[in-house]
């Protein structure tokens, strides 16, 4: 039976902090867009692992962070023009509804303030800080979030090692050009987005992503829309018949920032409802990162692995 998987990236201000020009539009949508997949979640019964950006969990801060090595530039805006925008640096809130809704989500991580782990001017160890300065904030709520499942900030993967180090199991790895936007992503259509998750060197599961919602939008958007349908709709539904027949993954994601408009929403909702009707009439399952991981697991000695496994496996 194939598997769908569905992570958000959960970051509000921190996606956009180190911007020069954020989008305001996307900034000021990332609440409402939160709660409106909450919503849908709920009203399809669909568990999604949302990889929250670690400083959420917090409710205050004196925007410093002397602990951390990026203290200083890093988090300038944080200091500055966000200082009194707790609604973008905070989100306990936020969180707790994930852990009060209906369906059986998964929080994972998405580092403490979205350092892009695959840079090189990242370090190991501004990666180990960034890891356990979220897993701290995580520990000291009072919401219950065992962080195991990780998403790189812009899929930009990086110190692997540090993830198998502190305990994490699993992350969504990329695979090249499947998250391309405009061009790219027209040229992509019609290759069935399936994924096989493996193992990697760090006995991490890598579940690499097959489908960004949200990556083919503007005026080819609506174009494709008026002489046809919405693309991704269509790209998402061959994905989930693609894992069906193939006993594969079919790994989608987005932000709670890209619900802007009522047509965002309208994608999310045909593709959240055609999910769930495959799934009643069990062509697939629908399950997070941590639930793949956990069954890679209890078979990994049928997996084919990205590495040689052990001698004497």
């Amino acid at each position: 039976m194939g598997t769908v998987v569905i992570s958000i990236d959960a970051e509000l201000g921190w996606g956009f902090h180190d911007v020069v020009d954020p989008p305001t539009d996307r900034v000021e949508s990332g609440r409402d867009g939160w709660h409106t997949l909450l919503e849908l979640f709920d009203r399809y019964d669909l568990p999604a692992t949302w990889a929250v950006v670690g400083h959420l969990f917090l409710e205050e801060c004196d925007g410093v962070h002397a602990r951390h090595p990026l203290a200083g530039t890093w988090f300038e805006r944080e200091q500055t023009e966000w200082l009194d925008r707790p609604d973008l640096r905070f989100a306990p809130d936020l969180i707790r509804q994930i852990t009060d809704a209906d369906a059986a989500h998964e929080i994972g991580c998405h580092t403490f303030s979205h350092v892009l782990f695959g840079q090189e001017s990242t370090t190991l160890e501004i990666a180990r800080a960034e890891l356990l300065a979220a897993l701290e904030a995580a520990e000291n709520s009072p919401i219950d979030s065992e962080m195991r499942s990780v998403v790189f900030p812009r899929n930009s993967v990086g110190h692997r090692d540090v993830l198998a180090e502190l305990g994490f199991s699993c992350y969504r790895g990329t695979r090249p050009n499947f998250d391309a936007i405009g061009p790219d992503a027209i040229r992509k259509i019609g290759a069935p987005p399936i994924v096989h998750p493996t193992i990697d060197e760090f006995g991490l599961i890598n579940i690499p992503s097959s489908l960004y919602l949200y990556g083919f939008e503007g005026f080819a958007r609506r174009l494709c829309e008026w002489l046809w349908e919405d693309p991704i709709v269509s790209r998402a539904r061959a994905g989930v018949a693609a894992a069906a027949d193939e006993d594969g993954v079919f790994h989608i994601w987005l932000h709670p920032n890209n619900l802007m408009s009522d047509i965002d929403v309208e994608r999310l909702r045909r593709i959240f409802a055609h999910i769930a009707e495959r799934r009643d009439r069990g062509a697939i399952e629908v399950k997070t990162m941590a639930d793949v991981a956990k069954a890679v697991r209890s078979r990994a000695d049928e997996m084919v692995y990205e590495y040689p496994p052990p001698s004497g496996r």
